[in-house]
């Protein structure tokens, strides 16, 4: 059995553990929710604060060209393509997810307007806003969205299939497809595939262009820690980046955005797929966070940040599961997320009949942050928690799993206040 001795001596063997002084974590907190909002980079307030005061204080409006504002999208981009198997000039940073997504399914779907495919499969467990998205765009385009089982996969692609619309790591259970294979079955069934990389970048090893992917889509604000409502990012493989526009033609995709031309004329390249003014504010705090990531690069002789920071993801949650499967035995908790590691994001989701939302709760109230996912009919209730190796070490999973100990064994979670339900949960 692991000891709270053995976990410290990890922990002090571990060539990642200098990465965690680049945050501002409170020190009676474990945090375990960085798969829902990453923690504050220490870089982030001195940063943002240098371009309020700064760059907006006093250089004003020459700080686009001055302070290099203009170009901070695809600067950002670059970045995120060293995470994400992409490369230089293929990704933008800007907008939502939702966003984002709009405009890339937006994109694939006008590439299948004449081929006579009328359906978008997604998961029916894919994450909502993905979902209402897809939802409105069919509507929208005359096109029908069919939702499946991961075990139907890749039985459902047929050739009505036009879109496969997928979120690489499952939002609610961590599972994760196989990128390639599942790209490889769609392309030869005739249908392009989306991505969803909200759980992915900076979480796990992600191989765009080696998978052969069509679009993809992801977050700044989880694992790339980028912030509260940090800009997102979309990447497009370059054989249909200058091809097909998105849907919303603002100003900033423009091929030439200060020559002021009434008509709309794309960017080259990924470049169309930006639209209005880029908020520089939350894109320099994205870069704050992106450049923790990168910071595992120097870790790995080379080879990019992600192969380091998913050996200890790996170790992390097989230890969080061994504990718990140990510690916490007949207290009703069963394991959701998948024990192969070829299937497995970065989070370990557990679940429970009865209180699963009072337990988080009362965790919370320790110090022990994770999350709730509501179940319905299908779907049992989740207890989620992220494990974000930039910031967690072995001795943390072992004092989370102690706190979850004494909460189930003392009946805590059933006090009032942690069964009434918040807002956000």
């Amino acid at each position: 059995m692991t000891t709270l001795a053995d976990c410290r001596a990890l922990d002090a063997q571990d060539p990642l553990r200098a990465l965690r002084d680049q945050f501002t974590i409170p020190a009676d907190v474990l945090y375990l929710d960085g798969n829902s909002l990453g923690v504050c980079p220490k870089a982030a307030p001195a940063r943002i604060a240098e371009v309020v005061t700064k760059e907006w204080g006093e250089g004003l409006i020459r700080s686009w060209n001055t302070a290099s504002w203009f170009d901070l999208p695809q600067r950002l981009g670059d970045k995120v393509a060293r995470l994400i198997g992409a490369a230089p000039g293929e990704v933008v940073c800007t907008d939502s997810t939702s966003v984002n997504l709009y405009k890339v399914l937006f994109a694939a779907l006008s590439q299948q307007k004449d081929s006579g495919r009328k359906l978008v499969v997604s998961e029916r467990s894919n994450f909502p806003t993905d979902l209402y998205i897809a939802e409105s765009l069919c509507r929208e385009r005359g096109f029908t969205l069919k939702l499946i089982e991961a075990n139907e996969l890749p039985a459902v692609l047929t050739d009505e299939v036009a879109v496969l619309m997928l979120t690489h790591v499952n939002y609610r259970t961590g599972a994760m497809h196989d990128m390639k294979a599942v790209t490889a079955a769609a392309h030869a069934a005739g249908a392009l595939t989306v991505w969803d990389l909200a759980h992915s970048a900076g979480a796990v090893p992600v191989a765009l262009n080696d998978s052969n992917a069509d679009y993809a889509i992801g977050c700044g604000y989880k694992y790339l820690n980028g912030g509260p409502g940090a800009p997102a990012f979309a990447w497009v493989n370059t054989r249909h980046a200058g091809r097909f526009e998105q849907p919303l033609s603002g100003w900033w995709g423009h091929a030439a955005p200060f020559e002021f031309t009434p008509h709309y004329r794309p960017a080259p390249g990924v470049g169309r797929y930006l639209c209005g003014t880029q908020p520089i504010i939350a894109l320099a705090g994205l870069e704050c966070g992106l450049d923790t990531v990168l910071a595992a690069e120097a870790f790995n002789d080379g080879q990019g940040a992600m192969a380091a920071l998913r050996t200890k993801s790996l170790a992390l949650t097989d230890m969080f599961i061994a504990l718990v499967e140990e510690r916490c035995a007949g207290q009703g908790l069963a394991l959701v997320t998948p024990r192969d590691h070829a299937q497995r994001g970065s989070q370990v989701c557990l679940s429970r009949d009865e209180g699963a939302y009072a337990i988080v709760q009362a965790l919370i109230a320790r110090g022990v942050i994770g999350d709730y996912r509501a179940g319905d009919a299908q779907m049992p209730d989740i207890l989620r928690f992220g494990f974000t190796p930039l910031y967690i070490g072995f001795e943390d999973v072992w004092n989370s799993v102690e706190h979850l100990v004494q909460v189930l064994e003392s009946g805590e979670w059933k006090r009032a206040e942690f069964n009434r339900k918040n807002a956000v949960t």
